[in-house]
């Protein structure tokens, strides 16, 4: 089953929110929705990154190398796709 990073951004304060799941545009909803949590305060979020990947494993790999960049330059090179994963 197909497994995916995402990554959303606030459109209250443009700041990034990187994440994975089976369901990205779901998960976008469910942060949208939520009135607790470390995605809710910046909501609304947008969906501005979304790559498949053929297992959860290699998905959340991905995820935590975006992490891993802590670099707001690298996510937005990631976003238009002038880096790839």
């Amino acid at each position: 089953m197909p497994y995916f990073p995402y990554i959303l951004q606030s459109t209250v304060n443009q700041k990034f929110y990187i994440g994975s799941s089976e369901d990205p545009k779901r998960r976008l909803l469910y942060h949208n929705s939520i009135e607790k949590g470390v995605t809710a305060r910046y909501r609304p979020w947008n969906l501005v990154f979304v790559k498949e990947f053929p297992s959860k494993y290699l998905a959340q790999k991905a995820e935590c190398k975006i992490k891993s960049w802590k670099s707001k330059l690298m996510i937005k090179r990631l976003i238009h796709g002038k880096i790839t994963l």
